[in-house]
């Protein structure tokens, strides 16, 4: 995940300042010395270091850090305070139209992820009730209209696309046809490139005048560092862009992006791709952003990723199984398959308080695939009442799953434990907690 080398990295500056009663002049200065060094090697643009740093050490340096009980904690205040202040203070909505159709017109450069950003966008706003349409102008690469196409039958959203026609007539037609709808909202896909040249640069802003979009978003891709703020410094100035978007920060990326592209453009960035998915788009969020990259959670985020994945009828009947102890290995897959809906258990974790203490050599992933196999390679009757499984049963699942026999009386053993400690609950209001069994 993005940011989690700088996380480490501050995390070990901020211990040191905890570890201390008192901090002197020295102290501060060598601990924002390390936050630099922090921040350069995160691939932060130099400028925006320089200015952030001398800010921090400005506000830290005052008598009322100092004097503090817990000048430490002060310390980590101020860092948090500007980097939520850096990276854009509150979260930007879309500027919609007094009257619709809202038009977006969506940018950035071959292989950012353009274009499947507008179909996670135009699912993001069916889910709010709207009605969308997605626009190819893209006509120079052949594949991107097709890939619209395609994106537009899974999100169940209106598609447009003209063959042989110029993208502003495209454009125009897709417009006129979106307000004879009634369509809420209008994505236009535009062209992209290897690399900014000018008949591209002309083709857009000759569109953008046409269009005259009420949102104007660059997509670049997190994972190309100073690039991506180059890249979006130019765009700006071309064509005066209104919006950010961050795509792979699921990735091993540094996230010098993210902490450079607002103050280099003074444009939000307001959203963040986060996986291959079409739900894997948030949108972005200053504060949390800040607050998972000091390490405190972003146990909000979380919240909404439970309440978007989790079936809450299927959570008040998991309930009652659990108060009954009648708990069965279906409904345990059934937990697991929505967990790992929610996404990577280390991304997870990184937004509860402290779970980024975790080393990932703790988080086997690849052990609820193996847990997951070994539950669908029972009968029915098996995973209902696991005490018939007996050995040869055993030796059954263990080829059915491609795993041996001792994986499967492990998981059967951590379940009767679970089942054991359900009995123990029964009747009474039971708290989950970290339920045995469950492999992370």
């Amino acid at each position: 995940m993005a940011f989690e080398g700088l996380t480490e990295k501050l995390n070990i500056v901020f211990s040191k300042l905890k570890s201390r009663g008192k901090l002197s002049e020295t102290d501060i200065n060598l601990a924002v010395r390390e936050v630099k060094l922090a921040l350069l090697e995160a691939d932060v643009n130099f400028k925006v270091v320089k200015e952030f740093i001398k800010s921090i050490s400005e506000k830290s340096i005052g008598e009322e850090v100092l004097k503090s009980l817990t000048p430490g904690q002060q310390v980590i205040k101020i860092v948090n305070e500007e980097m939520i202040e850096l990276l854009g203070k509150n979260a930007s909505k879309l500027n919609l139209a007094s009257k619709p159709p809202t038009v977006l017109m969506v940018f950035g450069l071959q292989g950012a992820g353009k274009t499947t950003f507008c179909g996670k966008l135009a699912k993001m706003q069916k889910k709010q009730g709207k009605k969308v349409m997605l626009v190819a102008c893209d006509t120079h690469r052949p594949a991107a209209a097709k890939q619209l196409e395609i994106l537009a039958e899974k999100t169940k959203t209106d598609y447009y696309f003209e063959n042989k026609v110029k993208p502003i007539d495209i454009a125009k037609k897709a417009i006129k046809q979106a307000k004879s709808s009634i369509t809420d909202v209008v994505i236009i896909d535009t062209a992209g490139r290897l690399h900014i040249d000018d008949e591209m640069m002309d083709e857009l802003i000759e569109l953008e005048k046409i269009v005259k979009p009420d949102d104007k978003l660059l997509v670049v891709d997190a994972m190309t560092g100073q690039d991506a703020v180059n890249i979006a410094k130019t765009f700006d100035e071309m064509i005066n862009i209104t919006g950010v978007v961050l795509t792979k920060m699921d990735g091993d990326s540094r996230g010098g992006a993210a902490l450079s592209v607002r103050a280099v453009t003074g444009k939000p960035i307001m959203f963040a791709g986060i996986g291959e998915k079409l739900d894997d788009l948030e949108i972005f969020h200053p504060e949390r952003i800040a607050s998972r990259i000091l390490g405190m959670g972003d146990m909000l985020t979380l919240i909404e990723k439970a309440e978007q994945t989790i079936d809450e009828e299927k959570a008040k009947e998991l309930g009652k199984k659990l108060q009954q102890a009648s708990f069965t290995l279906d409904d345990f897959l059934d937990q697991m398959g929505q967990i790992k809906n929610m996404g990577p258990i280390g991304d997870i974790l990184s937004m509860v308080p402290g779970g980024n203490k975790i080393s990932a050599d703790d988080i086997d992933e690849k052990q609820m695939d193996k847990t997951e196999a070994i539950i669908k390679s029972m009968t029915k009757e098996e995973r209902t009442n696991p005490i018939i499984i007996n050995g040869s049963r055993r030796k059954r699942i263990a080829n059915g799953s491609g795993t041996n026999v001792n994986d499967v009386n492990r998981l059967l053993n951590q379940f009767s434990a679970m089942k054991k400690m359900m009995k123990q609950f029964s009747g009474k209001k039971v708290q989950m907690g970290k339920m045995p069994g469950m492999p992370f």
